[in-house]
């Protein structure tokens, strides 16, 4: 029996090539996509942080991601076996890599449950209390987002699990007929509400400002010094915006059929992403620019962004009730696709390592996601004052996953695929099925000089936690 039949009848697999694209595009189009991406393309220069970004991600995200993938499914096994396999040395990263989504799915289903409560504001024609209802009743003063969120949305630890729940659905039903089919139905659903909303946005008055804010370069004051941060920050948006570093890809790659091209999937995995972070650009910043005539200020990051200003352009637009629903519903099912991967990539390792059932090792995740999420969501109500190294603990959480331990992870497998046991490992898998690897000569500069220089740049500078 081949490696390949083996790994899809014990563990699972993608029935198809298509659903393997769009489950891995879904886990890459996530909520920094949607709401970092514009704000950073906003502050960066325009056109200017597009064309990095595309470079990069056709260069460093294309190495990163391959390599991930090829690594599953060379060894078809979660990210605790495969990095063991590759080299035992190196072993230890598997565990690394297993902590990162074990870190980031508790606080990002926090987050899953905000967008979710609002998307059914907007859809049960309550919008306008969303945009409205971020001042103090009778003080006049401006709440903080999550003041407003907690005087507002009362209840989240409701959403909080009931958004755990829908996802978890996806799980426990398997890879192909969970995963695969439920990203098969939101992928596409996903791109059409997007392509209609951003179209929808075009057609507003002074819309097309915005959109030349957006995508032409602008050389103003632009320095060595800023075009470095630039770098950096694409740099940095990458991992959000391609699931790099989070044992993500190896987890899928391990369901990967050996039949399917692993260059040419990837290559559809980044047009795909790349494409979903370019619309939703399109989405929010000429309508911000409209909302706030053209004071490049309202693109703030993050929450801000999110549930403050954009409920207000909505709710300041014709049609803004349906479009909020519509894009709240965008971002929902985004985050949703996203989760999935960091929850199936937690209980895959589970699986492996304990060898208990996947619905057991499911429910083990569900109930491990709650508890810990829930630190998150009293971070921000009953425990407000508490902080670590300077942050709550959502924001200490994100910033121990995304600034410490996924650089460390990339650089050391660039270490590893690049001087230890050699691209060759790789570059086998490429062409395991009879494929030409188009790519060797970029992928073999790329993991051995570039990316991990681009690593220590993250670790080593404070831009990404500036940005």
């Amino acid at each position: 029996m081949s490696s390949d039949t083996k790994t899809e009848n014990s563990r699972g697999g993608f029935g198809s090539k298509i659903g393997f694209i769009l489950a891995a595009a879904g886990s890459a189009v996530g909520l920094g996509n949607i709401w970092r991406f514009p704000y950073l393309a906003a502050r960066y220069g325009g056109g200017i942080f597009l064309l990095i970004y595309l470079i990069l991600a056709i260069t460093f995200g294309f190495t990163m991601m391959l390599t991930e993938i090829a690594l599953g499914r060379k060894t078809g096994k979660s990210v605790l076996g495969a990095y063991k396999e590759a080299d035992k040395r190196f072993a230890p990263l598997g565990w690394l890599a297993a902590a990162v989504p074990a870190i980031i799915l508790p606080y990002y289903c926090v987050i899953g449950g905000w967008v979710l409560k609002y998307m059914c504001m907007f859809i049960t024609g309550n919008g306008g209390d969303a945009a409205n209802s971020q001042f103090a009743a009778g003080s006049g003063s401006s709440l903080t987002f999550f003041e407003h969120y907690i005087s507002l949305l009362g209840q989240p630890t409701l959403f909080f699990v009931l958004y755990v729940l829908i996802g978890s659905v996806a799980v426990l039903l398997g890879v192909e007929k969970g995963i695969e089919k439920v990203s098969k139905i939101l992928m596409p659903v996903l791109l059409v509400l997007i392509i209609i909303i951003a179209g929808y946005t075009l057609t507003m008055d002074g819309a097309m400002d915005g959109l030349k804010y957006y995508v032409l370069p602008d050389f103003t004051d632009f320095t060595v010094t800023k075009l470095l941060k630039t770098i950096a920050a694409a740099v940095g948006q990458l991992f959000y915006s391609m699931s790099l570093a989070m044992g993500i890809m190896v987890t899928y790659g391990s369901y990967m059929r050996k039949s399917d091209s692993l260059e040419g999937s990837v290559r559809q995995i980044e047009v795909f992403d790349t494409a979903v972070a370019f619309l939703a650009g399109m989405v929010i910043v000429p309508s911000v620019f409209v909302f706030s005539k053209g004071d490049p200020a309202a693109l703030n990051a993050g929450p801000g962004l999110m549930f403050i200003t954009l409920p207000k352009v909505f709710d300041s637009m014709p049609g803004g009730q349906i479009i909020g629903a519509a894009f709240f519903l965008l971002v929902s099912l985004a985050a949703l696709t996203s989760s999935i991967s960091l929850m199936e990539t937690v209980v895959a390792a589970v699986m492996e390592k304990t060898k208990m059932s996947r619905s057991v090792s499911c429910f083990a995740v569900i109930a491990f996601t709650i508890i810990v999420g829930m630190l998150s969501v009293m971070g921000y109500s009953v425990w407000s004052d508490f902080e670590l190294m300077g942050m709550q603990i959502l924001d200490f959480f994100d910033f121990i996953s995304n600034n410490i331990f996924m650089p460390i992870l990339a650089f050391f497998t660039c270490i590893l695929f690049g001087y230890v046991i050699k691209t060759k490992y790789v570059e086998d898998e490429v062409k395991v099925n009879g494929d030409k690897f188009r790519s060797v000569h970029l992928y073999r500069i790329m993991i051995k000089v570039f990316c991990p220089i681009c690593m220590i740049i993250i670790l080593l500078t404070p831009f990404v936690t500036d940005i």
